[in-house]
């Protein structure tokens, strides 16, 4: 059975690309970065949440944990604007060619920057949005930033403390 049409377009870049990767379809969409880590069985650090940002209008990717909210203000640091917003569904469509909670990093929007939560590298394997939301990618974490042309930087917010 194909693939539906976003999923191809993910599975198409990739091999082009001739990335190191496996494409999976889970059963039930996977409505929170936690759902899809506990469908997989990985850690919630190990989910990549793509998450489009405009930046002074101009769109802006940002890979960031599942476990980890970004930072607006280090998003719009890190992309050189003033100041950052979490874009709107139609802003993501338009940016991206995939519907909120389906976007993948792959392939990576045309002329946004692509910015990857650094903490990310530290895994062996990561898993992305492939296109919907019963679809992922699972790639090592320099193939992500390799597949993107993603800079590695700090775009998350400081960790709450945990009580006691």
């Amino acid at each position: 059975m194909p693939w539906p049409e976003p999923v191809e377009r993910v599975a198409a870049y990739l091999r082009a690309a001739g990335a190191e990767s496996r494409l999976e379809e889970f059963p039930t969409p996977a409505a929170t970065a936690q759902a899809a880590a506990d469908a997989i069985g990985c850690d919630l650090d190990q989910i990549v949440k793509s998450l489009l940002f405009m930046c002074e209008e101009k769109p802006v990717l940002a890979l960031v944990p599942g476990s980890r909210r970004a930072d607006p203000a280090k998003v719009a640091d890190a992309a050189g604007a003033s100041g950052a917003r979490v874009a709107k569904p139609a802003e993501v469509v338009a940016a991206t060619g995939f519907e909120p909670g389906g976007v993948s990093p792959f392939p990576p929007p045309s002329g946004a920057p692509v910015l990857v939560e650094r903490t990310i590298l530290s895994n062996a394997v990561v898993w992305v949005g492939a296109g919907t939301e019963v679809h992922m990618a699972m790639v090592s974490p320099l193939e992500l930033v390799r597949l993107t042309r993603g800079d590695a930087v700090d775009i998350v917010q400081e960790s709450a403390t945990p009580p006691g």
